[in-house]
C-alpha cells in the first residue's frame, strides 16, 4: 500500500507539470507496467484529480485545468513557509534541485490567487555555498515588502537597523537617515538574506542585510539597470560592507590580512566579517568550532597575518605552523 501510494504521488507530481505524457513515458518514469499506471490514473481520478485523456498519434495524459482538486489549507505565512524552504533546499548535497521546484511549481497551481501571489513574490537567487550556517531570523512581513517590491519594481524606503535588531539612533557614528533605494534582487548566501539595491541618494549600488533593513513600499516605479561587471554572484560575495557581523562560535578570532577588502570578502566563508583599513589591507573576523580550525581558515589566505588575537589564536597557528614544518622536514610533504 505504501508503495502504491508513493506511485500515485509521483504520478501527480509529474501530470502537474502541464506537459502532456504518453502511457509508456509514464511507466518508464515510475518504474512500472502501463496497466499499473492506468490502475492509478483510474485511482486519482476516483479521487477528483481531472486527469484528461488526449487520443491519437500524439495523444496522453494530462492533468486538467478546474477547481475540482481538493484544495489546500495554507495560510499567508505557512505559503511562505513552503516557498522559502523549496528555494533554500540544499540541493547540492542532497541533489533535490530539480525536484524541489517541480514541487513549487504544482504548489503554485493549486494556490489560491493572493496565496499564489505571495509564494511568486519571494522569487530568489540563490548563491554557490560551501558552509552552512544557521540562519539570522527574519521577520515574514519584512520579506514580503522586499519580495514584492522587487518584483515589481517599486522603490523603497529603508532604515538601517543595529546588529541587534534595534532602530539606530542619530547620535550613533554609523547612523544613516532613512533612503530611497531600488530593490533589484533577493538573495540568499550561506544562509543569509540580502538585497541588491541601487541607492538614489549616492547612485551607488549596495548590498543591504535583509534582517537590518526597516523598510517600507512607494509607488514610485524604476527600470531595471545592469549590475555592475563580474554578475550577481560576484558582487554579493565581493562587497565587503554587506552589514554582516560574526556570527556566534565556540571560537571567534581576528586578524589583519595584506590583502584588499574585496578580495578577501570573495572568499571568506559565510558569517565573517571583513572591515576596509585602506586599500591593501583589512581585518577578518570569523569563527570556527575549534583555535586549530581556525587557524587553518587564516591558512586559506596566502598572506601575511598580524595583528592577531585572541592569544588563543595566536598559539594554534604557532602549533599549526610547527607541525607543517616537521612534515616538511620528514619529507612527507
Amino acid at each position: 500500500m505504501a508503495n502504491t501510494s508513493h506511485r500515485a504521488l509521483r504520478l501527480l507530481s509529474l501530470l502537474g507539470s502541464g506537459r502532456r505524457w504518453s502511457l509508456r513515458d509514464l511507466a518508464t518514469r515510475l518504474e512500472a507496467s502501463e496497466r499499473t499506471v492506468r490502475r492509478d490514473i483510474e485511482t486519482l481520478r476516483r479521487l477528483d484529480f481531472p486527469i484528461t485523456t488526449m487520443h491519437g498519434p500524439d495523444g496522453g495524459y494530462r492533468l486538467g485545468a478546474g477547481h475540482t482538486l481538493p484544495p489546500l489549507r495554507f495560510d499567508h505565512d505557512q505559503a511562505l513557509a513552503v516557498a522559502v524552504a523549496l528555494q533554500t533546499a540544499p540541493s547540492t548535497t542532497f541533489g533535490l534541485g530539480d525536484e524541489a521546484q517541480r514541487a513549487l511549481v504544482a504548489l503554485l497551481q493549486v494556490m489560491p490567487p493572493a496565496l499564489r501571489a505571495a509564494m511568486e513574490d519571494l522569487r530568489l537567487t540563490r548563491l554557490p555555498n560551501y558552509w552552512e550556517f544557521p540562519a539570522s531570523p527574519i521577520d515574514p512581513a519584512a520579506l514580503t515588502t522586499v519580495g514584492k517590491a522587487v518584483r515589481h519594481r517599486q522603490v523603497i524606503v529603508i532604515e538601517t537597523r543595529r546588529p541587534d535588531g534595534t532602530r539606530r539612533e542619530p547620535r550613533d557614528p554609523d547612523f544613516q537617515p532613512a533612503r530611497h533605494i531600488e530593490p533589484h534582487h533577493l538573495v540568499v548566501w550561506a544562509a543569509r538574506w540580502y538585497l541588491v539595491a541601487y541607492d538614489l541618494a549616492d547612485t551607488q549600488w549596495r548590498v543591504h542585510r535583509i534582517d537590518r533593513l526597516r523598510s517600507r513600499p512607494t509607488t514610485q516605479r524604476f527600470s531595471t539597470r545592469e549590475l555592475p561587471d563580474g554578475g550577481l554572484a560576484r558582487f554579493v560575495m565581493g562587497t565587503h560592507d554587506r552589514g554582516d557581523t560574526a556570527e556566534a562560535w565556540q571560537c571567534t578570532g581576528t586578524a589583519r590580512l595584506s590583502l584588499p577588502a574585496h578580495v578577501v570578502a570573495r572568499w571568506a566563508p559565510g558569517g565573517s566579517v571583513v572591515e576596509y583599513l585602506d586599500i591593501d589591507h583589512c581585518r577578518l573576523t570569523l569563527g570556527a568550532w575549534s583555535w586549530p580550525g581556525l587557524a587553518g581558515l587564516l591558512a586559506t589566505f596566502d598572506t601575511e597575518l598580524t595583528d592577531v588575537h585572541p592569544p588563543e589564536l595566536i598559539h594554534a597557528c604557532q602549533r599549526l605552523a610547527h607541525r607543517w614544518a616537521g612534515m616538511a622536514e620528514d619529507g612527507t610533504a
